[in-house]
Parts: C-alpha cells; sequence; structure tokens
C-alpha cells in the first residue's frame, strides 16, 4: 500500500463537477492498494499518514504530526500510483490490486481514518476526478505500508 501525501492549505476533489470532498490545511493524501495489501497494511500506514511530522512547530521546524496541527485529511483512490515504470514507456499495473480489493481496502482506510481523525474528506473510488490542491512548501512525500 502506497499513499502519497502532500502538505496543502486547501485541497478539493469534484467528480461531475459536484464537490464531493475538500479541506483546509492538511494532508491530501493519494492512496494506491497493491496485490497482496492488507488490513494491517492499511493501519500501519495510517498510522504513519496521521504520526508524520510535516507541520511546522514555533520555531517553523517540521515537528508537528497531522493530527497536533488539526489539519484536515483529504482521501484520494489512486490506482496509478502502484505502476510499474522501470520499463519502456507504458506503465504496468500488475502488480495493483483488484478493483474489488483495491475498493475494499480503500474504504477500510477510510472508515479507519474517520474514527482516529477529523475532518476526513475523500474522492469517489474508481471515478474520474478532478483534484485541485495549494501544495503548502512545496511539501510531499511516499509513504509506504
Amino acid at each position: 500500500m502506497k499513499a502519497l501525501i502532500q502538505r496543502v492549505r486547501e485541497a478539493r476533489v469534484e467528480v461531475d463537477g459536484e464537490t464531493t470532498g475538500e479541506i483546509g490545511a492538511g494532508i491530501l493524501l493519494l492512496l494506491g492498494v497493491e496485490r497482496g495489501d492488507d488490513e494491517a497494511d492499511a493501519d500501519k500506514l495510517l498510522k504513519k499518514v496521521l504520526g508524520y511530522r510535516i507541520f511546522a512547530d514555533a520555531d517553523d521546524k517540521m515537528n508537528l504530526n497531522l493530527q497536533q496541527a488539526g489539519g484536515g485529511l483529504l482521501v484520494v483512490s489512486q490506482f496509478t500510483l502502484v505502476a510499474d515504470t522501470r520499463k519502456g514507456l507504458r506503465p504496468s499495473f500488475s502488480s495493483g490490486a483488484s478493483p474489488e480489493q483495491g475498493e475494499r481496502l480503500y474504504e477500510y482506510f477510510v472508515a479507519r481514518a474517520r474514527e482516529l481523525h477529523h475532518p476526513v474528506a475523500t474522492g469517489r473510488f474508481g471515478a474520474n476526478m478532478q483534484v485541485s490542491l495549494t501544495n503548502d512548501g512545496p511539501v510531499t512525500f511516499l509513504l509506504e505500508s
């Protein structure tokens, strides 16, 4: 399981012109599920995301995590994150989870996130989404379970 996290000033997801999720300051998380991932991987990754210290403290050092900073979390499914791009000019998605497994673990991840943090917003699994954001920094990290 992979999460590309971006510290944002704001972020929003739209599907067919309708806003499905938006946050102010916080983390935009693009989530990719790989074949073989399970709930333990989701729990491990979520713990890392919520605890990752990427927000400034009083001394302007990246020392605070999302919960300490009081930011929002916007979770967007993105299967292209697990693509193998090492060979050729076309990505391979053979390591990606099936759509059913991906959706199940995405929904599990979001439900657990909502139990542990507020606010949590989402995109729509499998939809063609338009994501807009203002990256703060820019600060972007790839986390893996």
